[in-house]
């Protein structure tokens, strides 16, 4: 067992997310980026594409002996699954139909959702939309562990548990911190997924499916790429909320690690973040960044002084408007 970590508590602050100033900023000093706030049409045939490619091995997995199965599952259906997942993040912002569209976007979302054997498109919309205006929110953001996370998963036994266990504490977590009532849209997700799931066991039986269901849950949890869920915003460095990734892994991952740049332009599709940083370079290239999630994912298990409390949270003021 790993040493207990010193922290006990979140890091509170009293001040607004930098994302919404320094965006004003950016547009002042580059009115240009403007230019890149519109739909990324591409998105569309990729998220297609994802789907042909994951009906194909669902076809070719189903004779294949279990230990094969599963070995595909994580060296290739997780890859597919948690990059799919990273797809419907970008539908959430509306960037495969445009804001003009925004009920496209939500059919489109269900129908990147499919492969995944898991409803998550509609959800994750409705929270994700209030982790970008409400970031750190106590009891808003459900991004944030719980007080039971921080407390509990305190040593690097416990916090190498943790990260297996992410797919578990994302569903959960909700649940716990802000849950909201069922939406007409929710059924909907679920239905169509159900149907689904049915029709690949009844065509290709039961190999496929725990394959399509074993992708998800692998890829999610200990995964290189879901090094990004650390990545983002936990907090390795004091004073610093979020951080960007620029390694290779953005490839499959429509460039989730560009993540200042995202949460500074979030109607910017993933596709142009990379041009969003090299426009506004000297706002980006002194902040603190990562260039291997694997490496974040070790950081975080070995270093004594990081655990899920190393997040800013939030006493909201005002009004809060939720999806």
């Amino acid at each position: 067992m790993g040493n207990t970590v010193a922290r006990e508590d979140f890091e509170w602050v009293y001040t607004d997310q930098p994302h919404a100033d320094r965006r004003k900023e950016i547009l002042a000093k580059h009115p240009e980026i403007k230019a890149l706030m519109k739909p990324d049409r591409h998105l569309i045939w990729i998220v297609v594409l994802i789907v042909l490619a994951q009906l194909i091995a669902f076809y070719l997995v189903k004779d294949l002996d279990w230990k094969w199965v599963i070995f595909w599952a994580y060296v290739f259906g997780s890859c597919i699954s948690h990059s799919m997942t990273l797809a419907i993040h970008e539908i959430s912002h509306n960037s495969a139909f445009g804001n003009c569209k925004a009920m496209w976007n939500r059919w489109f979302g269900i129908f990147a959702n499919l492969p995944l054997g898991l409803p998550y498109s509609i959800s994750f919309k409705r929270y994700h939309m209030d982790h970008h205006r409400y970031l750190g929110g106590d009891g808003i953001d459900v991004d944030i562990p719980t007080d039971f996370e921080g407390w509990f998963f305190c040593t690097r036994s416990r916090k190498f548990i943790w990260i297996v266990l992410q797919p578990l504490f994302y569903a959960i977590r909700p649940l716990c911190i802000n849950p909201k009532p069922i939406s007409r849209l929710e059924i909907i997700n679920l239905l169509a997924q159900l149907s689904f799931d049915v029709l690949i066991y009844y065509f290709w039986g039961i190999k496929s499916l725990c394959y399509m269901l074993a992708g998800s849950v692998l890829g999610l949890g200990l995964h290189p790429i879901s090094g990004h869920f650390i990545a983002e915003h936990y907090m390795f460095l004091k004073g610093h909320e979020t951080y960007s990734y620029y390694g290779p892994l953005n490839l499959l991952t429509f460039n989730v690690g560009y993540h200042n740049e995202h949460h500074d332009f979030p109607n910017i599709p993933g596709k142009s973040l990379p041009l969003v940083k090299q426009i506004a370079a000297e706002y980006y290239d002194n902040l603190p960044q990562y260039n291997s999630w694997i490496k974040v994912l070790y950081d975080f298990v070995m270093d004594d002084t990081i655990s899920p409390y190393s997040r800013m949270k939030r006493h909201l003021k005002g009004d809060v408007k939720q999806e």
